[in-house]
């Protein structure tokens, strides 16, 4: 027996029971729910197929022509649905809660299956995310010049029983020209936003928030706006570390990427850096001294990252000067100051 249930119960569900996504391959890879399995009723040209028809000829002509096309797949369905799961109860779900879910709901059922579908399909996931991501939550942002350790710190953070938001990780993406070497190919926006919701979710609104500072874009991908304007408005604590420990930190990381990545990445802000410099850059990279193409980034970035504090809101700043090597001590440092913001701070 299938049930009809909201996202937020849908999405409470699925913590236990697997989501069967059944739109088509491409409507999937355009962004799909987190661990949802793709077992499409048409795939792309056959949806293609059936949209067109109905279309031209009406919803019978299309739904005979469906029944056509899914028909020899039945069996097929049912026996994939076995090797993805032993469990008995599933979730399931297409585009807009409509008869390619009702479709697949009533096969399963007839295969001993309990079905739960989602109500609105994946269009009312994707608007229960966006409300969802607009509500406020205490943020406190983690800022500081490149190469300050801010993703170190914020993970010792969680360590220490924070609450973290790490969007770097979820974009796949360190933010800087930089940074996408050495990382999965990032996701694309829509995937992006249900990446970040499925681990908002999860967040007690009743207890702060730690979010690296990040430009609006990350890489590829944009901060959903309602986050980006909570982030631009809320309290920073910026960690100070001096020039050499950051060029430490980057020289560790250049180190680890192909000479000719590097180079790519130079001349992708030649401009920025100037001809001469980035012409030295270049050779730097060439002669493995990594130090000096380090000590040139870091000239183009600080002023950026100066910049873009002139354009936050209300900015309230709390500096903490990192003398120590010592990522612990660091963390406890920052999370001291973190814990001393007043409950009614910005």
């Amino acid at each position: 027996m299938k049930e009809q249930i909201l996202p937020e119960e849908f999405l409470k569900l699925s913590r236990t029971f697997p989501v069967i996504d059944v739109r088509s391959e491409k409507e999937y890879l355009s962004g799909h729910i987190p661990g949802a399995i793709n077992l499409p009723l048409f795939n792309d040209e056959e949806r293609a197929v059936v949209g067109t028809l109905f279309k031209n000829s009406g919803r019978d002509a299309s739904v005979l022509k469906g029944l056509e096309l899914a028909g020899p797949k039945l069996a097929d369905f049912v026996k994939k649905l076995h090797r993805i799961t032993l469990q008995k109860e599933i979730l399931v779900h297409c585009w807009r809660g409509g008869m390619r879910s009702a479709s697949m709901a009533w096969l399963f059922e007839q295969a001993g299956y309990k079905v739960f579908l989602l109500e609105g399909g994946y269009k009312a996931y994707r608007r229960f995310v966006r409300e969802k991501l607009s509500l406020p939550v205490k943020i406190i942002i983690l800022g500081g010049l490149t190469g300050s350790g801010k993703t170190e710190l914020l993970h010792l953070l969680e360590k220490e029983g924070e609450q973290i938001l790490d969007l770097e990780q979820l974009a796949s993406h360190k933010g800087s020209v930089f940074g996408g070497l050495r990382q999965p190919v990032q996701p694309c926006n829509e995937q992006f936003e249900n990446n970040l919701f499925s681990q908002w979710e999860l967040l007690d609104a009743s207890r702060p928030v730690w979010i690296e500072d990040e430009s609006r874009m990350i890489g590829n991908v944009g901060i959903p706006e309602p986050l980006f304007e909570q982030m631009i408005r809320a309290v920073m604590i910026k960690v100070e570390s001096s020039r050499e420990q950051r060029i430490r930190r980057l020289v560790n990381e250049y180190s680890e990427i192909e000479k000719q990545d590097l180079k790519d990445a130079i001349l992708k802000i030649s401009e920025k850096l100037g001809g001469t410099n980035a012409k030295t850059a270049l050779a730097a990279i060439d002669s493995g001294d990594y130090a000096t193409v380090a000590g040139l980034a870091l000239s183009h970035y600080d002023k950026s990252y100066t910049h873009s504090l002139l354009k936050r809101v209300n900015l309230v700043i709390h500096t903490i000067v990192l003398e120590s090597d010592d990522p612990l001590e660091n963390a406890k440092l920052v999370l001291n100051a973190g814990k001393s913001i007043p409950e009614n701070n910005p």
